[in-house]
C-alpha cells in the first residue's frame, strides 16, 4: 500500500517568528505519532532549515527543502548540496518545480540529476511535472507530462520507486483554478500507466504520485480520495498552519 503523503511548500515566505508559531502549532499535533500509512512534511526556504529542524525535533512532521544542487561540492555559488541538506535533517527536496523550470530554465535532464543527488543522500526527491494552459487547451497535456516523466525514467531508472512525483498543472498553481476531479484522476492514471509500460507493474504500483495546484482545505479530501492520488503538494494553503493541519487531518 502506498503511503499517503502531504507536503507543504512555503516558497519564498516565512520569518523567524512566524515559523516558530507554525512549527509549534502543527508539530504539537503530530507528537503523538503519525497515523499508519501517512507522511506529512513541509519544505521551507534554505535560511530557515536550521531553525525548523530544531523546532521539529520532537515532532513526526518531516523537514523538506525547496531545491537541491546536482553537485556534491565545488565552485557553484548559491547552490546547496544534498549532503548539506542531509546534515540539516532534511527528508524531502522539491526538484523541477514549474517556477524554477520557467524562471531559471531548468531542463528535464538537470532535474533528474538533482533527484539522483538527493537519493544519494537518503533524501526523497519530489519531482514536479505539469502542463501549461496552452498545452492543456490544445490537447497536448498528456504529451507534455509524459515527456517530463520519461526524462526522469531514462536517468533514474529503478530508483524512481524511491521518488515522489507531483503532478502540478502549471495553470492551476496559485490561481484557485483546478482541473476537475475526473481530469486529475485521469492524468495520475496516465502517469502510472506510462510507468507500468516503462518500469513494470511492480514499480508503477509503488511510485507515489501526489497532486499540487490550488489544493487546499476545501478540496483536499475529495482529491486525496481519488484512486491514483497519493497525497498533495500544498502551496499557498500551507502558509496558514490551521489550513495545513486541516488538510493533513483530511487524510
Amino acid at each position: 500500500m502506498r503511503a499517503l503523503t502531504v507536503i507543504g511548500n512555503w516558497k519564498m515566505n516565512g520569518s523567524l517568528s512566524i515559523n516558530q508559531v507554525w512549527m509549534q502549532s502543527v508539530g504539537e499535533g503530530m507528537q503523538c505519532g503519525m497515523p499508519a500509512g501517512r507522511r506529512f512534511g513541509v519544505c521551507v526556504p534554505f535560511p530557515y532549515l536550521h531553525q525548523c529542524s530544531q523546532l521539529l525535533a520532537s515532532s513526526q512532521l518531516l523537514l523538506g527543502a525547496q531545491d537541491v544542487s546536482a553537485h556534491e561540492s565545488g565552485a557553484y555559488t548559491g547552490e546547496v548540496s544534498a549532503v548539506m541538506l542531509q546534515e540539516m535533517g532534511v527528508r524531502f527536496a522539491i526538484v523541477g518545480h514549474s517556477e524554477r523550470r520557467m524562471q531559471y530554465g531548468e531542463a528535464n535532464e538537470t532535474i533528474a540529476l538533482k533527484a539522483g543527488a538527493a537519493l544519494d543522500h537518503e533524501i526523497t526527491p519530489i519531482i514536479c511535472v505539469g502542463e501549461t494552459a496552452d498545452e492543456r487547451n490544445s490537447g497536448r497535456a498528456i504529451e507534455a507530462v509524459r515527456r517530463q516523466v520519461a526524462s526522469q525514467v531514462s536517468t533514474l531508472q529503478d530508483r524512481l520507486v524511491d521518488c515522489l512525483i507531483a503532478y502540478e498543472p502549471i495553470w492551476a498553481i496559485g490561481t484557485g483554478k483546478i482541473p476537475s476531479y475526473t481530469e486529475i484522476e485521469a492524468m495520475h492514471s496516465h502517469i502510472r500507466s506510462f510507468l507500468q509500460n516503462r518500469c513494470g507493474s511492480e514499480a508503477a504500483s509503488i511510485v507515489r504520485i501526489i497532486y499540487g495546484g490550488s489544493c487546499n482545505e476545501k478540496n483536499a479530501k475529495e482529491i486525496f480520495s481519488l484512486p491514483n492520488v497519493d497525497g498533495g503538494l500544498i502551496g499557498g494553503a500551507s502558509l496558514d498552519w490551521s489550513a495545513f493541519q486541516t488538510i493533513c487531518d483530511s487524510v
